[in-house]
């Protein structure tokens, strides 16, 4: 009788291990993203001897809040030349000029952050040199007034020429394609870009940190090269779609079978986080937490954003929210591990 529940007890543990090989066969890095995943859930239906689930298209992502939404309204400064002039020690009036000028009129908010940003440094550093002891007191107060308000709008500033730069508006474009993980080198550049926006703001008050148009310019072309962050959404849907659904296909094996619901196998060498899909949602869950970090990061160096922006980020961008693309597909990795540890305890 012993000999006979080896046998058997080594018969079932043939087929966990085999179906495990059926599920490693046929996925290779070329298959990343939905095809690896679709593959699994072919193989999986077929090793427990029921119908492949039926795909459904994931969900779309929120369209990022529109322009009047996302920035913050900001007084306009009116000075008159005379009253410029008159600060004219604090080497304010070529820059005033320059961006009351045609082409300052329609600089793009980038460089109007530049702008804005080295006006005050200029205005701090004046307010705190000896100019002021040589001003009458209109102008002396006048400077105090600029400075403080120009201190109060920079931080509404830095956020609007941010939010609403295309190339950083541009990440968040619902016209984009789920991405593939394995794309590093569009990962670092992108943080690369994130990392100086956060540092620029950061040190927006800071006096001895001088802002770079050039290198602004160029991080905010890398941003443009791509609608990242979108992308990385759509990815974390669609994997979160399909491993649900394998969910459900292994939640219904396990409830209508008492016993090992493995009809056929092979051979079973790896375990489950081994498997070419899994492979590949930890590279895309790796990715995510990186960049979602990174903005998260961008989006703390600033005021708190308006309303419809907070909640944009509390949805998608989240971290924590248990209804934001990333926690949902821990959530859904986390009931696979559960589901399949039950498999393999009835089949073992």
């Amino acid at each position: 009788m012993a000999s006979w529940t080896f046998l058997e007890a080594e018969t079932i543990r043939r087929l966990v291990l085999s179906l495990l090989l059926m599920l490693l066969m046929g996925c290779s890095d070329g298959g990343e993203g939905e095809a690896s995943l679709v593959d699994y859930q072919r193989k999986l239906a077929s090793a427990l001897g029921r119908q492949a689930p039926e795909r459904s298209p994931p969900g779309n992502i929120d369209a990022f809040p529109e322009r009047n939404e996302r920035l913050f309204e900001v007084p306009e400064t009116r000075e008159s030349i005379l009253s410029v002039y008159a600060l004219r020690e604090c080497r304010i009036t070529s820059l005033v000029a320059a961006r009351n000028n045609q082409l300052g009129r329609v600089a793009p908010p980038s460089q109007r952050w530049i702008y804005e940003l080295e006006l005050w440094r200029r205005l701090h550093a004046c307010g705190n040199s000896e100019v002021p002891a040589s001003l009458s007191e209109p102008h002396r107060k006048r400077l105090e007034r600029l400075l403080r308000s120009k201190t109060e709008q920079l931080p509404l500033v830095s956020w609007n020429s941010q939010f609403d730069s295309k190339e950083w508006i541009g990440s968040f474009s619902r016209a984009s394609s789920p991405l593939a993980p394995g794309d590093t080198r569009a990962l670092e550049a992108q943080l690369e870009a994130v990392t100086w926006l956060r540092e620029a703001t950061l040190n927006q008050f800071n006096p001895h940190w001088s802002p770079d148009s050039a290198t602004l310019e160029a991080h905010l072309s890398t941003l443009r090269n791509r609608p990242f962050t979108a992308e990385l959404l759509r990815a974390l849907l669609l994997a979160e779609q399909r491993l649900s659904e394998a969910n459900m296909l292994l939640n219904d094996a396990l409830t209508n079978a008492t016993a090992c619901p493995v009809q056929s196998a092979s051979g079973l060498t790896r375990e489950l986080p081994e498997l070419p899909a899994f492979l590949w949602l930890s590279r895309l869950e790796a990715v995510a937490e990186r960049w979602l970090q990174a903005v998260d990061a961008l989006f703390d160096s600033h005021i708190p954003p308006p309303d419809a922006v907070a909640a944009y980020r509390q949805r998608w961008l989240s971290l924590e929210n248990p209804a934001a693309p990333l926690p949902a597909l821990r959530r859904a990795r986390e009931e696979h591990r559960r589901h399949w540890q039950v498999l393999r305890g009835r089949c073992e």
